[in-house]
């Protein structure tokens, strides 16, 4: 709190002079009320909420069957690379529309997702509507390459996609096309 000091007069002659009266604030209690306030609003603050990406799963039943033009696979291997493939593994093996790429922007899974898209609108109108895209990661491939490719999704507003487990035999496959040249 504050207190007032009063000087004693200390007896002189001749000048009387006027009492000097000091101040001394105590700011203690100020600075307890701060803390207490800054403590309310951190505690009662809250932080920027999670967001969690919205998951449609297909009903129970019976395989759909999907035009074999409209699909495009995605296997995700390891070091932030991903091998597509274009309809049926053994039809793209034969007709060499096949690759490996990355997640760049300027060349990565992206521009295979709009050049499937552009594709399919060429053969008929809205025909990118009909895409399929299949994600199958392998045990060595990291999760931020699962996120990586459904951003890639969520960015290409690709409307119909899976998470699936590969097969031994497509991985097989996939392992020996790894390790030859790329087709242009």
């Amino acid at each position: 709190m504050a207190e007032i000091n009063m000087a004693t007069n200390t007896g002189g002659a001749g000048v009387r002079r006027s009492k000097k009266r000091s101040t001394r604030v105590d700011l203690t209690p100020m600075v307890d009320l701060g803390f207490l306030l800054i403590t309310f609003f951190i505690f009662t603050t809250s932080m920027s909420e999670p967001v969690a990406s919205k998951l449609n799963m297909p009903a129970d039943g019976p395989d759909s069957k999907s035009p074999q033009s409209g699909s495009l696979t995605a296997v995700l291997l390891d070091d932030n690379k991903v091998f597509y493939y274009h309809g049926k593994l053994e039809e793209a093996i034969q007709n060499k529309v096949y690759g490996t790429t990355n997640f760049y922007i300027a060349n990565g899974f992206g521009q295979v997702i709009r050049q499937k898209k552009s594709y399919l609108d060429s053969q008929k109108p809205n025909g990118s509507k009909e895409l399929i895209l299949m994600i199958k990661p392998l045990e060595e491939s990291a999760y931020r390459d699962v996120v990586d490719i459904l951003d890639e999704v969520m960015i290409n507003d690709v409307k119909t996609y899976a998470l699936m487990d590969i097969d031994p035999l497509e991985k097989e496959i996939i392992k020996k096309l790894i390790n030859e040249p790329q087709p242009k």
